[in-house]
């Protein structure tokens, strides 16, 4: 599962974006990578959380895209699961 959003541009500053992806590695568990930064720029923050249960895991998918909705981020681009396990 994986969740691109951006702010709108303001003035002569790029927007930002904020990338959420959800996985699954082959041991069963989950991995919640977020990505973070300004449009164009070659900085960029990471973070990686790893959970043993889908459900812990997708609530915190779940609670990122909503906490980045509240700071104004659009959703520009979504992908959802795609095999046996969704």
């Amino acid at each position: 599962m994986r969740l691109f959003m951006q702010t709108k541009a303001a003035g002569a500053e790029a927007p930002r974006y904020y990338q959420i992806s959800l996985e699954q590695d082959l041991l069963g568990g989950w991995t919640l990578f977020r990505e973070w930064g300004q449009q164009g720029n070659r900085r960029a923050s990471v973070k990686r959380e790893l959970f043993l249960e889908r459900d812990a895991a997708l609530d915190a998918f779940e609670h990122a895209r909503d906490l980045q909705i509240k700071r104004g981020f659009q959703v520009m681009f979504s992908q959802g699961f795609d095999g046996p396990h969704a």
